[in-house]
């Protein structure tokens, strides 16, 4: 009899540079255990609580079809097994193609990715005996491939896959906060408004955008498999705008080294510089390399939504960023090489701000494009695999927080700003206070005066004082107390 396990919540994670990743949840889906062999055609026999064929199920039986037909292929398509000694021949098992395998050996291959709980990332086995036949289970004496590793794991993967969706989802909202007050204390302070600052903006409202984009991407497209099942254009819209963005956050990146560069290299420390041509770098030359990924990605790899990630095309869009990194990289070196000589020959305070704003620029260039460099080489290792999720989708997904934080809120002269601001605002609000508690105890003292009592004011000795007055004197103090505030 097959087995089959029920999960109340399937997750699929898949790992991209672009969202980091791509989280499916699934209903009450039943899949296949690693106990059968043939796994094509599921019984109809509602006894044994089968669910009725769905679009699901249906896109499962199609991809195993697929993988069947390739199979024979490639078997048809291969040499003879032209090694001396017992081994065993190639087959197809149902789901995976094995080839010709020596005796007394065992083959592995990453499971298949047809069902939800099966990561394919781990590795399926199949034995090949002393004499050159298959493995057979002893319980139903049929060639056995070991799929238990496929989902040995899967409640431990699903708990990390719900956090680091979440983690995305925060990181974005946070970067969008942090961005947009940013974005505030810019436009509000006129004292900060220059060039540098200007190209700061676009920088921020295209991490804005793109972190925008992302969460609506999350939790309308990945975190709805009816959705992605429908293959919407609209889904594949927003991912173009997506890719978009993401190649606008990193060039304009580079427009921030180009400028620095200028400045300081080229036009030794000019202040002004025509600013349209960063605008046509950042915001223009993005659209290059996405268009060019979505033609081709609706012309060789047009899957659901375009939310797979095991095609090459991604480079189409990745190699300019990767490119941009690495030149932005040099630029940045190349300042500070400068700025170190004019430091070390002048020591002029207005190096020592450029070295400053430098500084900000070199720290978040690498740490903004790690992710380009290292993400291909993820870890095997289960524990160090997890590790390295959570590591890289910090790094993705708050990288409008980092960028705010350096650019803005660790920013010397927006701290300076600020606590301007703040003094004048305490010394303003201190000197309201003080001129409304004068305002009230002059108020108090004039009414305490006018209200005594007239025949206090009348004596029959003219000479008599009244609290060291003259009581005439008296009436007229507070008489014009009572004009002044009146």
């Amino acid at each position: 009899m097959q087995c089959y396990i029920t999960n109340d919540s399937q997750t699929l994670l898949t790992t991209n540079t672009n969202t980091a990743n791509v989280f499916y949840n699934q209903k009450n889906l039943r899949t296949p255990c690693s106990s059968g062999l043939e796994a094509v055609e599921p019984s109809a026999d509602p006894r044994e609580g089968r669910v009725a064929d769905t679009e699901e199920e249906g896109r499962i039986r199609k991809m195993i079809l697929d993988g069947q037909y390739k199979c024979f292929e490639k078997m048809n398509r291969d040499p003879a097994y032209n090694q001396t000694g017992h081994f065993c021949s190639r087959n197809w098992d149902g789901w995976l193609c094995w080839d010709d395998t020596p005796a007394g050996t065992s083959s592995a291959q990453f499971c298949p990715s047809y069902f939800i709980d099966f990561d394919p990332t781990e590795k399926a086995t199949k034995y090949c005996g002393e004499k050159g036949q298959w493995f057979r289970h002893p319980d139903t004496n049929r060639t056995w491939s070991n799929y238990t590793a496929c989902n040995a794991n899967t409640k431990e993967k699903l708990k990390s896959v719900f956090i680091l969706y979440y983690m995305a989802i925060v990181g974005h909202a946070l970067s969008i906060a942090s961005l947009l007050i940013s974005l505030a204390i810019f436009f509000y302070f006129r004292s900060l408004s220059c060039q540098r600052i200007t190209l700061h903006k676009n920088l921020f409202w295209s991490y804005v955008l793109n972190s925008a984009i992302t969460l609506i991407y999350l939790i309308a497209v990945v975190n709805n498999p009816d959705l992605v099942g429908q293959n919407p254009v609209g889904c594949k819209v927003l991912h173009f705008f997506h890719m978009y963005m993401l190649g606008c956050n990193y060039f304009w990146m580079l427009c921030e080294g180009i400028y620095l560069h200028t400045l300081i290299v080229v036009a030794v420390f000019a202040e002004e510089q025509h600013l349209h041509w960063y605008y046509l770098l950042g915001w223009g030359f993005p659209l290059v390399p996405a268009c060019i990924h979505a033609v081709a990605r609706k012309q060789y790899f047009d899957d659901n939504c375009w939310m797979s990630v095991e095609t090459n095309l991604l480079y189409v869009v990745h190699g300019p960023i990767m490119a941009a990194l690495l030149v932005n990289l040099f630029f940045l070196l190349n300042i500070v090489r400068v700025l170190v000589t004019k430091l070390r020959d002048t020591h002029r305070a207005e190096t020592n701000m450029y070295m400053k704003a430098v500084r900000a620029t070199l720290i978040l260039v690498p740490l903004l494009g790690i992710q380009f460099v290292i993400f291909p080489w993820r870890p095997e290792n289960r524990l160090v695999g997890e590790v390295y999720d959570y590591f890289m989708h910090i790094l993705m997904h708050y990288q409008g927080l980092l960028v705010a934080t350096i650019f803005c809120f660790f920013n010397g002269e927006v701290q300076g700003t600020l606590k301007r601001q703040w003094m004048q605002y305490k010394t303003q609000w201190g000197q309201r206070r003080r001129d409304h508690c004068s305002m009230r105890s002059t108020s108090y003292t004039a009414t305490s005066i006018t209200e005594v009592p007239a025949f206090m004011y009348h004596h029959e000795c003219n000479s008599e004082h009244l609290n060291g007055r003259n009581s005439e004197d008296s009436e007229l103090v507070a008489l014009k107390t009572g004009e002044t505030y009146a």
